[in-house]
């Protein structure tokens, strides 16, 4: 069975850190690419970071320095630690594996910035 479970979401202060996982299963994880997206309230859905089979990384503009995209195969599981939060990016925050026209969803993460 095929699954993607993020988690590490929560509350934080503007300017705090978190760490959100997604763990893989049931599928070849180290042969895909993962894309963290998010949706925040009233927005479109919006890819923030992507991570490689061979580990190239991509990012955001908005998130570039601020978040940092890994991955562990060994674990099947992919980070994407956050860190100088703003209120802006509260979100809902997805991943997703994808490799040629297979995709794969995870069930989402609320991530809250406030004060």
């Amino acid at each position: 069975q095929v699954q993607l479970v993020e988690s590490g979401g929560g509350l934080v202060q503007p300017g705090g850190s978190l760490r959100l996982s997604c763990a893989a299963s049931g599928f070849t994880f180290s042969s895909y690419t993962v894309r963290w997206y998010r949706q925040g309230p009233g927005k479109e859905r919006e890819l923030v970071a992507h991570i490689s089979s061979s580990d190239a990384t991509n990012y955001a503009h908005s998130v570039k320095g601020r978040f940092t995209i890994s991955r562990d195969n060994a674990n099947h599981t992919v980070y994407l630690q956050m860190n100088s939060l703003k209120p802006e990016d509260t979100a809902v925050y997805y991943c997703a594996a994808v490799r040629l026209y297979t995709v794969y969803w995870g069930q989402g993460t609320q991530v809250t910035v406030s004060s």
